[in-house]
């Protein structure tokens, strides 16, 4: 006997062909879709039952899903389950209290704490998952102490989002002891299939110190490799910066770095009073936008480099500013003060209230 076609609610074949076309639609439900808009067009249950992979009662029993409740019938019914015999508070409570000291261990494992608690460690994973425990991490953090804290990060957040018209903002720094690390043997280029490949071990060929003056309107960088990085060769390359800029006024973004602050060095900036240093406040130098650049000059050029001698490294260095100086763009920063401040006010109380 034929079936009569299923009636469709006006509105839903559209609805029921956007779900057959959504790539993110469950499997199932649009295995149902599909069923009720085949019985929509009058094909036969055996016939659906063949063309969609299922049983004939399958196929009456979402027809009269969708008869009863329209598309919301096509939706799994919600399923209780067995009920959890595992409290994942409890679990996460004994994640947080250290291990006994017998076990010589800083931090739980899943299978430490399982065997513990007398569980299984897919129980404790599960736990760790669900509350978003992360034992096997740990990160570093320093929290400024500095007394003129609100004051320095307002005037060095303030030269960056709003500098001194017909001024220069340069973030100034030094990275020490960069070495001239050569492969024992020769490196292995990338192929297809393949990355990159040197040696575990390298020959040490001595150290430089990168002195570099950001600016950050333009992003060029303005640098010198000097042998060591006392007070002298920080003045020296003050001198160079003074040089690079001859007739403008500077604002240079500097750390807490004793060099930065030694007698030589301020009588120089009193005999040079178109030249101010901005100093971040102490425990905050990321505050100084050279260190982003420091990062850049690692990733691409330092990291992975082969380099005979500290003349190749310096070498190396110079050709990738030249470079940089070529595509450079200007540093933006984002963030104000206040939501430094604010940021660094709560990570403060968080950490003292426990």
């Amino acid at each position: 006997m034929r079936i009569a076609p299923l009636g469709l609610i006006d509105g839903d074949r559209d609805k029921l062909e956007a779900i057959l076309r959504a790539p993110t639609a469950p499997a199932g439900l649009a295995l149902r879709a599909r069923i009720v808009l085949l019985a929509a067009d009058g094909v036969s249950n055996s016939e659906i039952a063949r063309r969609c992979g299922v049983s004939r009662p399958t196929v009456i029993t979402w027809r009269g899903r969708y008869g009863e409740r329209g598309i919301d019938g096509l939706s799994d019914l919600h399923r209780s389950g067995r009920p959890r015999t595992l409290d994942h508070s409890a679990i996460v409570t004994a994640t947080l209290m250290p291990p006994p000291k017998k076990l010589g261990v800083t931090h739980w494992s899943s299978r430490l704490l399982a065997d513990h608690l007398g569980i299984s460690f897919y129980a404790v994973a599960n736990a760790w998952r669900e509350y978003g425990v992360q034992p096997w991490r740990a990160e570093t953090f320093k929290y400024s102490t500095d007394p003129e804290l609100v004051a320095k990060v307002h005037d060095v957040v303030g030269l960056y989002l709003d500098p001194p018209e017909n001024a220069i903002v340069l973030s100034l720094d030094e990275k020490s002891q960069i070495q001239a690390l050569d492969r024992t043997q020769p490196m292995l280029p990338m192929q297809p299939g393949s990355v990159e490949r040197h040696t575990h071990d390298y020959k040490r060929h001595g150290t430089t110190t990168l002195f570099a003056a950001l600016d950050i309107a333009t992003g060029k960088v303005t640098a010198s490799c000097k042998p060591r990085h006392r007070s002298t060769e920080y003045l020296a390359f003050l001198k160079q910066v003074a040089r690079a800029y001859p007739s403008q006024e500077l604002h240079l973004i500097a750390d807490n770095y004793a060099t930065h602050k030694t007698p030589e060095v301020k009588a120089w900036l009193a005999e040079n009073p178109r030249i101010a240093v901005h100093f971040t406040p102490t425990s905050a130098s990321w505050l100084n936008l050279v260190e982003v650049w420091f990062g850049v000059i690692q990733r691409q050029a330092l990291g992975r480099g082969v380099f005979t001698s500290v003349t190749d490294l310096t070498s190396k260095i110079r050709a990738f500013i030249n470079g940089w100086n070529t595509r450079a763009t200007p540093f933006v920063w984002t963030k104000t003060p206040e939501e430094i401040l604010k940021k660094a006010t709560r990570k403060t109380t968080s950490n003292t209230s426990h």
